[in-house]
């Protein structure tokens, strides 16, 4: 197999574009896994499914270990073949997209979890309604800030800020009928309380989104995202 120091520029050009094609694909493909997670713990919580909720808890190993296969691939593309400008800016994006989408499996497993917590319990219309608006529109925005990534799509990108309002929205819908209800006993105040955290979560998947979008516009400009307060998981 031949060296680094044997092959000439064009050869080293062509092997190093057909990594970051794979890198690329890994992406898309831990994309469509966050993706899945959001729908299907969506579907765990507003049909109160507990086998769902197990498949949704544990299918997040495959997101972790694409997670970590991803990020040894970008460290070595860093390390061997010194990328500049563009390159560069796409494998550090890379990586941060990356976070992202391991973070948004996370708030899955969490929005499972509690959706474990809250059976056998019903979930009010009106909450339950929400709940599913704001999952839909969780999904809807990590799906954007994926298109904006494989698209190179700078409006697209710019857009999910506005997208990002309407999952704000819901969530303030959602406190003030939590708060409306009232919790007359220890039960409706345990589901209160966790419903208004799974309510947190699908706000958080939004701002994941949101940032997504940011460094997939960095590919593009080169401007750097501005950190968001409250995406931390």
């Amino acid at each position: 197999m031949a060296t680094p120091e044997s092959q000439s520029v064009p050869e080293l050009r062509h092997e190093y574009d057909e990594r970051l094609a794979e890198v690329r694909t890994d992406v898309i493909r831990l994309g469509a896994l966050a993706e899945e997670a959001v729908q299907a713990g969506t579907r765990a919580l507003l049909d109160a499914d507990l086998e769902l909720v197990d498949r949704v808890v544990s299918s997040d190993e495959a997101i972790d270990h694409l997670c970590a296969r991803i990020e040894e691939r970008v460290y070595g593309l860093i390390a061997l073949q010194q990328p500049m400008a563009t390159d560069l800016r796409t494998l550090l994006a890379i990586l941060r997209i990356t976070q992202e989408l391991e973070l948004t499996g996370d708030l899955m497993v969490s929005i499972a979890k509690n959706a474990r917590r809250l059976w056998p319990n019903e979930l009010p219309p009106k909450i339950r309604g929400l709940l599913e608006r704001m999952g839909e529109q969780a999904g809807v925005q990590l799906h954007a800030a994926i298109d904006a990534f494989v698209d190179a799509d700078h409006n697209l990108a710019a857009a999910l800020g506005d997208m990002d309002d309407v999952l704000d929205d819901l969530q303030t819908q959602l406190y003030r009928v939590i708060f409306a209800t009232g919790a007359s006993d220890e039960r409706a105040l345990h589901q209160a309380v966790t419903t208004a955290l799974i309510g947190r979560f699908f706000e958080r998947v939004g701002d994941h989104a949101v940032q997504i979008a940011r460094w997939a516009d960095f590919i593009v400009t080169g401007r750097l995202p501005r950190h968001t307060p409250g995406t931390e998981t």
